[in-house]
C-alpha cells in the first residue's frame, strides 16, 4: 500500500505540515446503509513537498479536500495541520486556522464578479489575523504575471487570468497547506501547463505545502510525487470487492 511522503522522504527534511491517521468518512445515503468514503490510515505532507493526487471519480478526492480543510469534520481518526488537530476544534476555531494556514484553488475560481483582482486578493486577507497587506497583495499578483491587471474585474479576465488570481487569492495569508482541486479542469490544455508551473513556483517560492487533487494522469505525471488516492484510501477497496471487481 503507498502512503504519502513522510518527514524522512521530503526534499526539506521538515516534519509534516498535513498529518492524518486513521481518518474515516461515510455518509448515509437516503434509505440505504452509510457509504465509507475514506477509511485512510496514514497520509503525511511536509512543508514544501509538490504533491499530486491522482483519482477516479468517486475515490473521495474532494471529500479529503474537505477534511483536510476542515470544511467537513471526520467521523473518526486525527488531521493536524502544522500540529494542531483540527478534528479537536470547534468550526469557528477551523474557520480562522483555514484563513490563516490553508489556501484553498477552486474548480470554478469562486472570485467575486463586482472586485477587482486586487480585491479579491484583499478580501481573503481581511478574513485571516494579520494586518491586510495591499503591497503583498500587489506583489503576489505581479509574481503571477498579473501586475498590469490588478484593477480588472473578472469578467475582463480571461479563465486563465481568473485562475491566476485564484492562486494569488490562496496564498494572500502565507498558509502553510495549498490545496487544489482539479484546477486544470476548467484550462484548455494548451495552458494546463502554466497552471502547473505556476502553482509549483509559487508554492516552492513560499515553502507551501501543495497538494493538487486530480483525475488526469498527464497532470499528476507532472509532479515530483506522485500518488494514486486508490492505493492508500482502503475505502475504495472496499467498494470494487462489494461490487465483486478486484481491489
Amino acid at each position: 500500500m503507498a502512503v504519502a511522503p513522510t518527514p524522512s522522504s521530503s526534499p526539506t527534511g521538515s516534519g509534516p505540515v498535513i498529518e492524518l491517521a486513521d481518518v474515516r468518512k461515510a455518509f448515509t445515503v437516503p434509505g440505504g446503509e452509510p457509504l465509507t468514503i475514506l477509511d485512510i490510515p496514514s497520509l503525511q505532507i511536509a512543508a514544501g513537498d509538490l504533491v499530486a493526487l491522482e483519482g477516479q471519480s468517486g475515490s473521495g478526492k474532494s471529500t479529503l479536500l474537505n477534511v483536510i480543510s476542515g470544511i467537513m469534520r471526520p467521523d473518526a481518526g486525527r488531521v493536524v495541520i502544522g500540529g494542531i488537530d483540527i478534528t479537536r476544534l470547534a468550526e469557528p476555531q477551523r474557520d480562522r486556522l483555514r484563513a490563516d494556514r490553508i489556501g484553498l484553488v477552486f474548480q470554478q475560481f469562486n472570485l467575486l464578479p463586482g472586485f477587482t483582482a486586487l480585491e479579491n486578493v484583499l478580501v481573503a486577507m481581511a478574513f485571516g489575523t494579520r494586518p491586510t497587506d495591499r503591497g503583498r497583495a500587489a506583489a503576489l499578483l505581479t509574481a503571477v504575471g498579473l501586475g498590469d491587471r490588478l484593477h480588472h474585474k473578472p469578467a475582463a479576465l480571461s479563465i486563465g487570468q481568473q485562475q491566476r488570481v485564484a492562486v494569488a487569492r490562496a496564498l494572500a495569508n502565507r498558509p502553510r497547506v495549498l490545496l487544489a482541486d482539479e484546477p486544470t479542469a476548467s484550462i484548455d490544455p494548451a495552458h494546463q501547463q502554466q497552471v502547473i508551473d505556476l502553482l509549483q513556483t509559487t508554492c516552492r517560492d513560499e515553502g507551501v505545502a501543495l497538494l493538487v487533487v486530480t483525475h488526469a494522469p498527464e497532470v499528476a505525471s507532472q509532479f515530483p510525487v506522485r500518488y494514486r488516492l486508490e492505493d492508500f484510501n482502503r475505502a475504495v477497496a472496499a467498494h470494487a470487492l462489494a461490487a465483486g471487481g478486484q481491489p
